[in-house]
């Protein structure tokens, strides 16, 4: 009985893993790219964690600096690829150029906080 079950969750498994891949190739390229920085910068975050765990966080204002800075990022993505998202109704109205222009600014007035929290 448990090798039927977990040949049935394989098999759930794969199908869920197939019916993301072929929704995702419908995905736009923007979006893709968007997608990608937001994985870079979780990922940054995360070796950054990995690092102070193994090593130390003496300069703890500089770890924290580091990935606040990694997540902020990622978050404002998040946000930018909610409002690019041609599918999605609620920003309709926005211009993708907006959109753009409202990250880099939210990602100048972070970066601006985080050298300040560095001291």
């Amino acid at each position: 009985m448990g090798k039927a079950s977990s040949s049935s969750t394989a098999q759930d498994a794969l199908a869920l893993f197939d019916s993301f891949r072929s929704a995702y190739s419908a995905t736009p390229t923007t979006l893709k790219i968007i997608d990608l920085y937001i994985g870079f910068a979780v990922s940054t975050a995360l070796i950054q964690v990995v690092y102070m765990a193994l090593v130390g966080s003496f300069p703890f204002n500089s770890f924290l600096s580091g990935v606040l800075s990694c997540v902020g990022t990622a978050v404002l993505a998040v946000c930018l690829r909610i409002q690019v998202n041609k599918e999605n109704k609620e920003f309709k109205d926005l211009a993708p150029e907006r959109a753009f222009a409202d990250f880099v600014l939210c990602n100048v007035v972070l970066h601006l906080v985080i050298m300040n929290f560095l001291g």
